[in-house]
């Protein structure tokens, strides 16, 4: 990618540099019209030969054009077009009993044009999950947005609001340069409501522009016709004929900058801009007359706040009360005749000084009253939120239960461990809370804040953290404590600082390390075991989000679930889902009733990960699910598995561990095996003569940084900050956020 874009300045380099030496004869290019819209320099009208390489326009019937798409404005400052972008639909034919659908993309690669992050990807449907992408290469850019109404029910989507329920808008990265829309079809068949909701939509368009109608789901044409198929979309434009304003300046000939009252932006993506000095308007690419010229203020006081006597200077102003008379020459009236003699002023003065003394004494006091009264009201707000979180319910619990091993921190000592929740101690943000790196009693903790407790599931809540602080499981995270003295729960955790099975199976992908089948075996169970274990406590937890981001490697490749307490908070019945795509069970899309039958079916994807190194959603936009069953159906598994662990002594195995997958994938998700009958058989297969006669090679995780492995950052406490879009590049999960 580097190497491409270095090809791309060297050429616009180039032709930028000819462009200025055949303009040079012809003097300066005057600013444009095409219809009713201004085309200043360094755009310019095609015809008329007179705009910098990439930056012509087409007049058409009066209608500019860059390309085939629509310019509706230019601005020099900021640095922006506005273009017209083709909507994509998926319609349901009632013929084929299929999706049709319609797809655009936009390349805007070898272009001094990027799109803007301003804009938002905008999909419109009742059950759609529609991808944006940079070309064919989801390791590059990949992101989606999933639109769905519970149960089909139309009555939940609200006019104006666009939070996933009827209506998905998330952010894109900044700097994309190559755009496409297509559809997930398998989850976009829509034949249970297509008679209400024929026609599901997707476009990248400016957020600003947008408000959300019902009528778009039910009318087919609706949000077509509302924007006429296509819909605004923003623009960033650069000059990319040197790196940076260092290296743009050394060559004046190709400098863009060309009024003398300019100054040079350089840009993150090896270009820049120009604009107008501070106190100075007009285009800073053109000389002279035509390029920036000084703003005299003094013209305008209103716009510049001087109502007295003003004095322009170039690149700004002087102003001042007239003499003879003092005040505040920002308002209209405030300059005003002295009518105090120096007597009168001296006298004023030592009055002014005395009565300062006094106010600052009794200022004092009265501050020193103030922080007395804080100290009292945030001790009563202390204790007001640990009876309103039910402490004094889990006081009595645990010592009903004997719960020595839990421990109750103070509202001082979570502050002071986490410096008072500074973004420095931050270790992971997710849909579930924010989770902070601190020292408790002199061990390394995680500290997790949840949301708020539902006060009719308060016992409940009560009853979980008594349950899970007993929890003494070698494959699960321990629950130290926890702070109820706070708005909403701090819960404390054990800190294993290490990696995950996703790191694993990202170094696995990469070929940089061997993973065996007997270590994948083994780390299945155990996780398989976790979760068997939660399942069958007396008051059973349920995880919510099994992936491999949430399985964590400690000490010795062992396996330690993690990301779970805070989520027997949420009501049980989930008004818009939750979750990671492609590890999502379709029974919880349907129901949005959360069961131990989800978790399983997440169980299951992750076992195929293991047995395929392939991810969930791969770049074909098939999900790796329905290869996987496709596999089994016409005898090709083979071809789908890693073949670092294919041979003839192993292939038994395997075909009983894709068997138990396959269980565990099954829709309805009545009959799937319970967790514990999975990891009983996971041990099994791991204890096999033919598993055990390959042993592992040493592996060392902890030497890894998070930078060798591709990645940015990664915590096993929860996924990063919904913004519902990250970008792919060398990970192996699609995040998109529901709620977004």
């Amino acid at each position: 990618m580097a190497s491409h874009r270095a090809l791309e300045i060297l050429c616009l380099t180039v032709a930028f540099a000819a462009a200025l030496l055949a303009g040079g004869t012809k003097g300066q290019c005057p600013n444009s019209k095409c219809g009713g819209l201004d085309i200043p320099y360094p755009f310019g009208i095609r015809s008329d030969n007179c705009s910098l390489p990439g930056f012509a326009i087409d007049c058409n019937n009066s209608i500019p054009f860059h390309g085939d798409v629509e310019v509706l404005g230019i601005s020099l400052q900021p640095a922006q077009i506005r273009v017209m972008n083709a909507i994509s639909s998926s319609c349901y034919n009632t013929t084929s009993k299929g999706m049709d659908s319609t797809r655009w993309e936009l390349d805007l690669t070898s272009t001094p044009f990027m799109l803007s992050d301003t804009n938002k990807f905008t999909v419109i449907g009742c059950r759609t999950l529609a991808y944006i992408g940079n070309r064919d290469d989801a390791d590059n850019y990949m992101s989606g947005c999933v639109s769905s109404c519970m149960q089909g029910d139309l009555s939940s989507a609200t006019n104006g609001t666009c939070s996933g329920i009827g209506c998905c808008q998330t952010t894109i990265p900044n700097s994309l340069e190559f755009y496409q829309v297509w559809f997930d079809d398998t989850m976009n068949v829509t034949s249970r409501v297509y008679n209400r909701t024929p026609c599901s939509y997707a476009v990248l368009m400016e957020s600003s522009n947008f408000s959300f109608s019902t009528t778009y789901l039910t009318s087919p044409l609706e949000f077509n016709n509302t924007y006429n198929g296509r819909a605004p979309v923003v623009l960033d434009w650069a000059i990319w004929s040197a790196p940076n304003c260092t290296e743009a300046k050394k060559n004046l000939t190709s400098y863009a900058c060309k009024s003398q009252d300019s100054v040079c932006f350089s840009s993150v993506l090896q270009a820049y801009t120009c604009n107008c000095s501070k106190g100075y308007q007009g285009n800073p690419y053109l000389k002279g007359h035509d390029g920036c010229q000084d703003i005299d203020e003094c013209e305008h006081p209103e716009n510049y706040s001087c109502f007295g006597e003003c004095r322009n200077n170039p690149g700004g102003f002087d102003c001042f009360c007239p003499p003879g008379t003092r005040g505040n020459y920002s308002i209209p009236g405030g300059c005003r005749k002295k009518f105090f003699t120096p007597k009168v002023q001296l006298s004023i003065g030592a009055a002014a000084i005395i009565l300062s003394c006094l106010f600052g004494f009794l200022g004092w006091e009265v501050i020193r009253h103030k922080r007395s009264i804080k100290r009292q009201a945030l001790l009563r707000q202390n204790d007001e939120f640990f009876q309103q979180n039910g402490g004094q319910l889990l006081l009595e619990m645990m010592k009903a239960e004997g719960n020595a091993g839990f421990t109750l921190y103070s509202r001082q000592e979570i502050e002071a461990a986490t410096n008072n929740f500074s973004k420095v101690h931050i270790v992971g943000e997710g849909g579930q809370g924010t989770v902070y790196r601190a020292v408790l009693d002199g061990d390394a903790a995680a500290i997790k804040r949840c949301k708020e407790i539902d006060e009719s599931r308060k016992m409940e809540f009560m009853q979980e953290l008594v349950i899970l602080c007993r929890v003494d499981h070698p494959n699960i995270v321990k629950l130290r404590g926890c702070c109820l003295q706070f708005e909403a729960p701090m819960l404390v955790y054990e800190f294993v600082q290490n990696k995950t099975l996703q790191e694993l199976l990202d170094l696995q992908r990469s070929r940089r390390y061997h993973v065996t089948l007997g270590t994948r075996l083994r780390i299945a169970a155990e996780s398989a075991d976790a979760l068997a274990h939660l399942h069958s406590l007396p008051h059973p937890v349920l995880h919510g989000d099994v992936k491999p981001a949430n399985i964590l490697l400690a000490e010795g490749l062992v396996a330690k679930v993690s990301d779970f307490g805070c989520s027997t908070i949420d009501e049980k019945t989930q008004a818009i889902a939750k979750g990671t795509p492609g590890y999502i069970d379709p029974d919880y899309l349907v129901e949005y009733q959360l069961t131990a039958k989800n978790d399983v079916y997440s169980f299951g994807v992750v076992l195929l990960e293991l047995l395929t190194g392939k991810r969930p959603l791969s770049k074909e936009r098939k999900s790796l699910t329905l290869m996987f069953q496709e596999a089994m159906a016409d005898g090709t598994l083979v071809e789908l598995l890693d073949s670092e662990i294919v041979d003839e002594a192993s292939m038994r195995v395997i075909n009983r561990t894709a068997v138990l997958a396959a269980q565990c994938l099954v829709v309805p998700g009545a009959t799937r095996p319970a967790m514990t009958l999975v990891a009983a058989e996971l041990r099994r297969l791991a204890a096999e003569d033919e598993v055990q006669r390959c042993p592992q090679p040493p592996l060392v995780l902890e030497d890894i940084s998070f930078m060798e492995m591709g990645a940015t950052t990664s915590t096993w406490y929860g996924d990063t900050k919904t913004s519902g879009v990250y970008s792919l590049e060398k990970k192996a999960v699609l995040s998109i956020e529901f709620a977004r």
